[in-house]
């Protein structure tokens, strides 16, 4: 799995990945133009789509309804060093039996993203200065 990200100007990147590509800014009080995302609003937007994948599979492999499905992610910031401290996904389903809300508690919990945030990843950070022809 791999993107590319791309400075663009000011504080705006386009990051692609498989022929998509999506922009990243920050907001004009914090010397952006608003014309996307920030990067923490991506990290939920993965952690939500995650959620969501999984939910949906729960469902629709036990035949039960998966429309208006909404998955809601928020994150608290902490301090030294800068991060999101906590996060909170909520799962708003159509209604179900507690077995199948228990199922899908289990189900969002094994997503790939909210599996890699609890167990934290190794990162490796290589700069490859005067690379640039």
């Amino acid at each position: 799995m791999e993107v590319s990200v791309q400075y663009l100007d000011g504080v705006k990147f386009e990051a692609s990945a498989r022929g998509h590509r999506v922009l990243c800014d920050q907001p004009a009080d914090n010397g952006g133009s608003n014309g996307g995302m920030t990067p923490p609003e991506f990290l939920l937007v993965s952690l939500g789509t995650c959620a969501g994948f999984y939910a949906t599979q729960y469902l629709r492999t036990r035949g039960l309804p998966a429309e208006g499905l909404e998955i809601k992610v928020s994150a608290e910031k902490a301090k030294q060093p800068a991060r999101l401290g906590s996060f909170r996904i909520e799962v708003l389903a159509p209604a179900l039996d507690p077995r199948h809300e228990e199922g899908l508690l289990r189900a969002v919990k094994a997503c790939l993203v909210h599996n890699t945030l609890i167990n934290a990843p190794a990162i490796e950070t290589v700069v490859h200065a005067g690379a640039l022809v």
